[in-house]
C-alpha cells in the first residue's frame, strides 16, 4: 500500500500547483492516456506500425494544438509527461508535432501558411515533419548542413538528404532546413511531400519509438514556390529557439517514462509472491522502488523549475540542455533498475 501512495503522491504534489482549469485539463488527458492509449498502443508498437485511430483520438482531445492552449507551461509539461507515461512513441508524435511543426509555423510562418495549415494541424488531420538532421550531420548541423537551396525565378530548388525525420513517410509536408551556397544563409522551406523529387523511406527495425515513423528523405531538385519559404526562419538562431524549447519537452518525456516504470514495478512487486510473500516486502526490492521513485521525484522537481523559467521568459539553452541530459540519464537508470526488479519477466 505504501508504494501505491508514493506513486500517486509524485504527481499529486506537483499538479497541486496548477490552476483549477489546468488541473481539470490534466485529468482529462490522464484518463485518455491511461484508459485508452496505454494498452491500445501495444499492438502497434509490436508491429512497428503507425496508430492512426489512436492519433485521431488524441486529435479529438485537442492535443494537436496543446502548444497554443491558454495554459501554464507547467500544465503543458505535465500533459506531455502523462502522454509519455502511456506511450513514448505517441508522446513523441504529439510533442514533435506541437514543438517543431505547428509551433514553427505559428511562430515563423507567413500569415498564408498559418491560415492554410494551422487549423488542420491543430486537429491532427494534417501532419508535418521537421527536417533538419542529415545522414552525416547531427550535432554539427549548424556548420555542416549540406542540403542546398537555390532560387530560380519564382521558385526555390532544393537538393540533399535528411535522416531520422519523424513522421517523414506520413507527413503532408516537411519543414526542410537548407543552406544557400553563395551566401551560406540557412533557412526553412515548406516542401509538400507530393512534389516531384521528394522521396521518403521508412527507417525500420528500431528498438525505440516504434510507432513514430522515422524516415530517410531525399530531395532531388524539388521545386517549390518562393511563397513556401518561412519568413521568420532566418538563420540558425531561429531553429535554436525552437530546439531549446523541445529539449525541455524531452525532459518531461523522461519524467513520464519514469512514472510508467514506477507504475509497472509497483504493480508487479505488490502482486508477485516469492517465498510466500509479495516481492514488495523484501528490502532489496524496496530499495529499487525507492531509487526509481527518487529519480522520478527529482526529475519532476527539476522540470517544475524549468516550467517556472519558461513562464518568466528566463529559460536558457544551458537550462534546457541540462534538463534533457539529466532527465534522460535518470530515466535510463530507472528503466535498468525496473528491468532487473522484474527478473526474467523484465
Amino acid at each position: 500500500m505504501v508504494w501505491k501512495e508514493i506513486r500517486m503522491d509524485l504527481m499529486t504534489d506537483i499538479s497541486a500547483q496548477l490552476s483549477q482549469s489546468d488541473s481539470a485539463r490534466l485529468a482529462q488527458v490522464r484518463e485518455l492516456a491511461q484508459g485508452r492509449i496505454r494498452r491500445q498502443s501495444i499492438d502497434y508498437w509490436n508491429r512497428e506500425d503507425f496508430a492512426p485511430a489512436l492519433v485521431a483520438e488524441l486529435g479529438a482531445a485537442g492535443l494537436g494544438a496543446v502548444q497554443l492552449e491558454d495554459c501554464s507551461h507547467l500544465a503543458r509539461g505535465l500533459i506531455h509527461a502523462e502522454l509519455a507515461r502511456a506511450d513514448i512513441s505517441l508522446s513523441s508524435v504529439v510533442g514533435i508535432h506541437n514543438e517543431l511543426v505547428l509551433g514553427m509555423i505559428h511562430e515563423l510562418g507567413s500569415e498564408a501558411q498559418r491560415e492554410m495549415w494551422l487549423p488542420r494541424l491543430g486537429k491532427l488531420e494534417a501532419f508535418g515533419a521537421f527536417a533538419m538532421t542529415e545522414p552525416e550531420h547531427g550535432s554539427d548541423i549548424a556548420g555542416g548542413m549540406s542540403t542546398r537551396v537555390r532560387r530560380e525565378g519564382g521558385e526555390y530548388i532544393l537538393s540533399g538528404r535528411k535522416r531520422w525525420i519523424g513522421m517523414g513517410t506520413i507527413a503532408d509536408f516537411a519543414l526542410v532546413w537548407a543552406r544557400e551556397p553563395e551566401s551560406g544563409a540557412i533557412g526553412a522551406y515548406l516542401v509538400e511531400s507530393d512534389r516531384p523529387g521528394f522521396h521518403a523511406s521508412k527507417i525500420g527495425n528500431k528498438i525505440g519509438l516504434r510507432i513514430m515513423q522515422n524516415a530517410d528523405i531525399e530531395l532531388d531538385d524539388v521545386r517549390i514556390p518562393v511563397e513556401n519559404k518561412l519568413p521568420g526562419a532566418t538563420g540558425f538562431a531561429a531553429a535554436n529557439h525552437l530546439l531549446m524549447q523541445s529539449r525541455a519537452w524531452v525532459g518531461w518525456q523522461a519524467a513520464g517514462a519514469m512514472l510508467a516504470t514506477l507504475d509497472v514495478c509497483t504493480a508487479y512487486a505488490a502482486s508477485r509472491e516469492q517465498f510466500g510473500k509479495p516481492l514488495a516486502s523484501f528490502q532489496l526490492i524496496q530499495q529499487a522502488l525507492a531509487e526509481i521513485a527518487g529519480n522520478a521525484s527529482a526529475c519532476l522537481a527539476m522540470m517544475g523549475n524549468i516550467a517556472r523559467k519558461q513562464e518568466a521568459g528566463e529559460l536558457t539553452m544551458a537550462d534546457a540542455a541540462l534538463a534533457k541530459s539529466t532527465a534522460t540519464r535518470l530515466a535510463r537508470d530507472a528503466a535498468a533498475k525496473g528491468r532487473a526488479l522484474l527478473g526474467g519477466n523484465g
